[in-house]
């Protein structure tokens, strides 16, 4: 009992440390990327993850649910940083970015984020190949002990395609764009790209916690319908 209470209390802190950094990562990004009330597409930004983190909280505590606290908690700091990184991607040229600081701090964020995004890619890819399954309603129950417990097929092709996605963050995702020093994947092309892989990455979550609940509903109304 006590070694269960333990445990429950450690989740509980890792789930509130998550939101507690999400929540200050958030006013952060209000204070520093909206100076003016014009910054429009960057109150966008910051507001839509917001709207993002309150529906997978939401849909993670449904009673049919039931996934708890932690995983969107730290699905919630992946959307902040992609966020954070998303409008740092944006040209210098806009009047949205205060940049502050000394040139060495900037080099310093620059390498940490660039460093942070290649390790969430690594994580995401070999914890996605190595599940062949994961996108589908139903898996298979019953494995043999020889079996493979993922696809070589899928596998590679996951990492290939992270291969080319390390590869174009060298270039900015446009071949026609001057990467200068310390401009690691700048550009307005960066900025929509990792925008969009945040919100595919909330619709992907939010799909693998409703999917086994769909699933199961589909099952239990088949299994009511009359035989023939």
């Amino acid at each position: 009992m006590a070694r269960f209470l333990c445990s429950h209390i450690h989740v509980m802190l890792l789930a509130t440390a998550a939101y507690v950094v999400c929540i200050l990562g958030i006013i952060l990004m209000y204070i520093w990327y909206t100076p003016q009330p014009a910054c429009l597409l960057n109150i966008f930004f910051i507001s839509w993850t917001i709207v993002l983190l309150q529906l997978m909280t939401s849909v993670s505590l449904h009673p049919k649910v039931n996934a708890g606290f932690v995983t969107p908690g730290f699905m919630g700091l992946y959307l902040v940083f992609l966020c954070w990184s998303a409008i740092r991607s944006e040209p210098p040229e806009g009047k949205c970015i205060q940049r502050a600081g000394t040139a060495a701090k900037r080099d310093w964020l620059t390498i940490i984020s660039f460093v942070v995004a290649v390790l969430a890619m690594v994580i995401a890819t070999f914890s996605t190949g190595i599940d062949s399954q994961c996108f589908q309603f139903r898996k298979k129950e019953i494995q043999e002990e020889d079996d493979v417990p993922y696809g070589y097929g899928f596998f590679h092709f996951v990492f290939a395609t992270g291969a080319m996605y390390f590869a174009m963050l060298l270039i900015g995702w446009n071949t026609h764009h001057t990467m200068k020093k310390w401009t690691i994947d700048v550009g307005w092309t960066s900025t929509w790209v990792k925008i969009v892989n945040e919100w595919l990455a909330a619709c992907i979550y939010i799909w693998m916690l409703v999917a086994p609940v769909i699933w199961k509903s589909r099952q239990a109304a088949e299994a009511e319908l009359p035989t023939p």
